[in-house]
């Protein structure tokens, strides 16, 4: 696979190690230097404890084979919304997987407010913890969109100090679509409607960090402006960790911070 690099930008007269893994921190903004776990590329700002952390992170499919992830040291905030970039090959999904617990790093952590995500109940993790955006949707078509919320909220397995029902709605107005949606059936949606679905659905449970793989990948510009509105108000307004793999140099630009990879070599 390939060699991937990350690149930190948040200062003009800062210049680039070519070995560094460095951050891309908003469009004019720029400071070059590597990231490692639990660095920060805020020092002016009080420290925040990242929500998930690479720590020393490498991966391969097969023991003693070619990595797809090398020696990755990435912090993930509250508050703030990532971007994921990189050709195809480069480990974008890998990463993600990485990070909604799926799978396990062949070396080095994925620490999840610190501790050893490797360790720890990774079920509940990705039941309560962390809602993830899917590329298509994963959506029952059958089901109206209430059903598909509540759906998801019965799988967590929480409890809610309020009807479902009501959260469910509360939700559909969150990403901007009309009440009478809840009684719609997916089926009859369009795609940047089930797209907003699927983004209600991921928050049914209130989880703290949000993985979304490709969320805008088949929308028309308009349509992935407003899913990048919604995503922007979960970080800046509600304080979640915002995760989103993408192809996409629109969704980088709206971005707080974009990790950029590249494939390996050899």
């Amino acid at each position: 696979m390939t060699n991937e690099t990350i690149e930190t930008t948040t200062d003009a007269t800062a210049t680039a190690s070519a070995a560094a893994e460095s951050i891309v921190t908003g469009p004019a903004v720029a400071v070059t230097e590597p990231i490692t776990a639990g660095s920060s590329d805020e020092s002016a700002a009080p420290a925040v404890v990242p929500a998930l952390q690479l720590d020393h992170v490498s991966y391969a499919y097969t023991k003693g084979g070619k990595k797809v992830l090398d020696d990755k040291n990435y912090a993930f905030r509250p508050g703030r919304v990532y971007a994921i970039t990189g050709p195809s090959g480069a480990g974008k999904t890998t990463l993600l997987s990485l990070l909604s617990g799926l799978t396990v790093p062949t070396e080095g952590k994925v620490l999840y407010h610190g501790n050893d995500l490797a360790k720890t109940d990774r079920y509940r993790y990705r039941s309560h913890d962390i809602g993830v955006i899917f590329q298509s949707f994963n959506l029952l078509p059958a089901l109206t969109v209430a059903e598909n919320i509540i759906l998801s909220m019965d799988a967590s397995g929480k409890t809610f100090d309020r009807p479902k029902t009501e959260i469910a709605k509360e939700l559909i107005d969150k990403v901007r679509l009309r009440p009478e949606y809840a009684s719609e059936r997916i089926l009859h949606l369009s795609g940047g409607e089930q797209q907003r679905v699927a983004i209600a659905r991921a928050l049914s449970y209130d989880p703290t960090i949000v993985l979304a793989d490709e969320p805008t990948g088949n929308l028309d510009l308009a349509t992935q402006d407003d899913i990048m509105a919604i995503f922007k108000s979960l970080a800046h307004d509600e304080g979640k960790c915002v995760i989103i793999v993408t192809h996409s140099p629109e969704v980088a630009a709206q971005s707080d911070d974009v990790y950029q990879l590249a494939r390996l070599r050899g």
